[in-house]
Formats: C-alpha cells, structure tokens, sequence
C-alpha cells in the first residue's frame, strides 16, 4: 500500500511531465514557424516586410508581457494561469493554420507570444513548488530543461518534416499537443501552498494594491510602463535587422523604451505592491545567470540561423535535409535529464555552467573557418558538441534562475528568465542578420556569401564567450562568499 508521501511524489512527477509537454511545444513552436516561412510566402504571397513581422509579433508579444506574466503566476496562483493561458495559445495557434491573409499570421503570432509569455514562467514557479530544495529539485529541473532545449533543437527537424506535408501543419500540430497537455493539465496540477493563499485573493484587490499581504496587489501603472518599454524595446532589436532601414525609427523606438523603463523603475520604488520587487535584482548571481542565459540564447539562436543560411541557401539543402542536419543537437533532449543532473550534484550548478559555455564556445570556434566543400562528416561532430554545450548549460541556468529566491517569488524570477531568453533569441538574430547583411554588401556569389556569413559566425562565438567569463567571473565571487558566509539566505531585500 503506497503512502501519502509516496502518491504525492508520484503526482509531482506526472505533474513535472505535463509541465515538461507545454515548454516543449514553446520551444518546438518557434523553431518548427523557421522553416516553414519561405512556403508561407509562396502560399500567402507575404512580403519581406510582412514575412519578418510574423516572427517579430512573436517577439513582441512574448518579449513585453513576460515580467507581468511573472508576476501574474505570483498574484494570480500558478496554475490557474498557466491553464487559462494554454488555451489561448491552443486557440490562437490554430488561427494561424487557418491564416488566409498575412495580418491574421500577425494576430496569431502575436498573441501565440502573449500566451507564452504567461505560461513560462507560471510553469517554472510550478516546478520548484513541486519539488523541495535539494536533489530531487536538481533532478526535475534537469528534466524540464533538457525537455525544454530538446524543442528548441528538435524543432527545426520537425518543422522540416511537416512543412513538406504542408505549412499549415506547423501550427496544427501545436493545436494537437496543447489540447493534450490541457486535458492532462486539469486533473494533475495542483495550486503550490505558496500561492493558494493568494489566489484566492478577489481580484478588485489586485487592482486597487490592498490585498492583505504586502505582495498581494497588483500594480497596474508599474504593468503599464514595463509592458510598453519591453514592447518598444524588443521593437527596437528586431529593427536592428536591417539597420539602414529607418534608423531613426529604430532610434526612437529604443529611447521610447528607455525612459519607460526609468519610469517604471520609478514607480515601483514607490509602490506598495510593485510588479517588481527592486531588491531581486541587488543579487549579483541572480543578474549573472540572466546575462548568461541571454548571451547563451542570442550565441546559439544566431548560429541556428546561420547554419540554416548555410546549408540552404549556399549548399542547396532541402528543409528537411537542413533539419536533419541539425539532429543531431537534439542530443541535449537526452544528456540533460540525465548527465547533468549528476554533474550538478558532484560538481555544483555553476562549474557545470562553466563547462557547458566553453564547450559552446569552442563549438563555434571551430566552425569560423567553414567552407563550401566541407562534408557533412565534419561537421557532425562540431553539432553533436553544441548538443553536448546546450545539455549542460541549459539546466543549470535554468535552475540558477530561482536559486536564492524566496519561493514566492519564483514566478517573477521566472519571468526575469525568459525575459532574458526571449531578447537574447532575438539579438543573436538580429545581430547576426546585421552583420552578414553588411558584410554581403553588394555580393552576390557564393564566395561572397560565405565570407558574410563566415564573418557573421564570430557574433556566436564571441556571446558564448562572453557568457563564460561572465560565468567563471560568479564562479569565483561564490567561492569567496561561501568561505565568508557557507549558508546564504534568499533573497529578500527591501527598497
């Protein structure tokens, strides 16, 4: 006979899968559209113009509600938004598979980003309520990430694959998996201890800051102005793509953001219950692990990007040849639920990091001098080693993004994350674009291409290493804190 002890393990597990399922369709979700935009083009028949907006709607939905998506998970109860959420993203992902004109992609796109950016970081603050501090909470997370990076990097061959079915297909199956997740989701997730008080909080108190707890209200002029600065912001890096083109508008656009987000900065200095506690970010890990996951995202999504430039455009590959190039990176959706989790218990969260940024770095590195007669031999181990990178710095940024944080604020640690993630993803491939587009210049032979995009591969290699020695730089602060004080305590400072 099972023991209550054993049963509540077992349902944090089924739960931890079920959680696993929805980060898993995020990342598949903006890989697999990748692939399938030249055939939505020819289909539709988009513009450039229209063609980059379908991902940069992404971005910005994604990009500006992700730190009020944060705090929502907090206020709101974790679960309760995390499956309001899902079916809207269920709804709207099925509306661009019925997208007959190029502004319904923009909706759905849009709103698709709107809905990630609550589910995320209410789905992190869901595992770590799940699992308790310690190994089990290492190994959970460890299996989130590695499912997590496993869309990521699956992505592109799935989308390769159903794009050759039809593009439409690409935001079908979303639809097929998010209904799945849902029907599961119902039963098995549970409200955490952390925020069943507080979901049951009427929401007119939400509104007017005058919950009974001191992080009970919620703080709609704070929501506002950071909505609109991340918006402008992330409008801003997309922009960046093609810098010659209305660069003043770039330029306000940035500014616009700026000093949004100085007035939000402001305005929770004062608020009672602000979006964002200010005191979360006086820990210097808690910065570092969000710089990292950017530089880590920005490295990996631009070369992602360029490989497909690559072998498409340059060598002639099909989709699906692309996409099965790239199968091998998928090797993280094994190595991460299970390597690293022992790793991080015998050498600690951030030496693994460490590992795992200079094994990127490297792996970019060696793909500096590529050229048009390389054999897909060689470049399979150069792959497999950014598999390897992505399995071992995935998690542990992953589980640093809460480390320290005191468990009610978990959904906004959350959200500072994939905050951080989503601008990252998009200035790697803004940067990126940018750099090979200048480089191009008037080119058009192969060689000319190459030697864009050869140069364009030095903004990967150059953020990965970056995020190492922004890692290596915490690595030795840790190691002096502990022999100073060996039990830190969370995060709680006041402002």
């Amino acid at each position: 006979m099972s023991t209550p002890a054993a049963r509540m393990d077992g349902r944090a597990w089924a739960s931890l899968f079920v959680l696993c399922g929805a980060v898993f369709l995020e990342g598949i979700d903006v890989a697999m559209l990748n692939v399938a935009l030249p055939s939505i083009r020819a289909d539709l028949g988009l513009s450039t113009g229209m063609l980059s907006g379908v991902i940069s709607a992404y971005v910005l939905g994604y990009g500006g509600f992700m730190l009020l998506g944060g705090r929502a998970a907090d206020l709101l109860g974790r679960r309760r938004v995390f499956l309001f959420w899902l079916v809207v993203f269920l709804a709207f992902s099925g509306l661009g598979g019925l997208a007959t004109e190029g502004w319904m992609l923009l909706l759905a796109r849009f709103v698709t980003g709107v809905a990630s950016a609550f589910m995320m970081p209410a789905g992190l603050a869901l595992v770590t309520a799940a699992f308790p501090a310690g190994p089990a909470r290492t190994k959970a997370l460890g299996v989130y990430a590695g499912t997590a990076a496993g869309g990521y990097t699956l992505g592109l061959v799935a989308g390769g694959l159903l794009t050759a079915i039809g593009w439409r297909w690409v935001f079908f199956a979303p639809v097929i998996m998010a209904a799945l997740i849902l029907i599961a989701a119902i039963p098995l997730i549970k409200e955490p201890d952390t925020a069943e008080s507080t979901a049951e909080v009427p929401a007119a108190s939400f509104a007017e800051g005058s919950a009974g707890r001191s992080r009970g209200g919620f703080d709609l002029v704070g929501a506002f102005s950071v909505t609109g600065a991340m918006l402008l912001l992330a409008y801003g890096v997309v922009r960046l793509e093609r810098p010659s083109h209305g660069a003043a508008l770039t330029a306000c656009a940035f500014a616009g953001g700026l000093v949004l987000l100085a007035a939000f900065v402001a305005i929770e200095r004062r608020a009672a219950s602000p979006l964002l506690r200010l005191g979360i970010l006086r820990s210097a890990a808690l910065v570092r692990t969000n710089l990292s996951a950017a530089l880590f995202l920005a490295a990996f999504a631009g070369f992602q990007f360029l490989m497909t430039l690559y072998l498409q455009e340059l060598r002639g590959w099909t989709t699906w040849q692309t996409g099965l190039a790239m199968l091998v990176v998928g090797i993280d959706t094994v190595l991460a639920p299970t390597l690293t989790p022992r790793l991080v218990d015998r050498f600690g969260n951030l030496r693994v990091l460490l590992g795992g940024l200079v094994l990127a770095a490297v792996a970019y590195g060696l793909f500096l001098p590529v050229g048009l007669d390389w054999a897909y031999l060689l470049m399979f181990p150069i792959i497999a080693l950014l598999g390897t990178a992505f399995a071992l710095a995935y998690g542990p940024l992953t589980m640093a993004a809460t480390e320290g944080v005191d468990e009610s604020e978990h959904g906004t640690a959350g959200g500072l994350f994939y905050t951080s993630i989503q601008f990252g993803t998009a200035l790697g491939l803004s940067a990126v674009t940018a750099v090979q587009v200048a480089a191009l210049g008037g080119g058009t032979s192969p060689g000319a291409g190459l030697d864009a995009l050869r140069t364009a591969l030095a903004v990967p290699f150059a953020a990965a290493l970056l995020a190492a020695l922004i890692t290596a730089f915490g690595l030795r602060a840790r190691a002096a804190v502990r022999t100073a004080d060996p039990a830190p305590q969370p995060v709680k400072t006041a402002l």
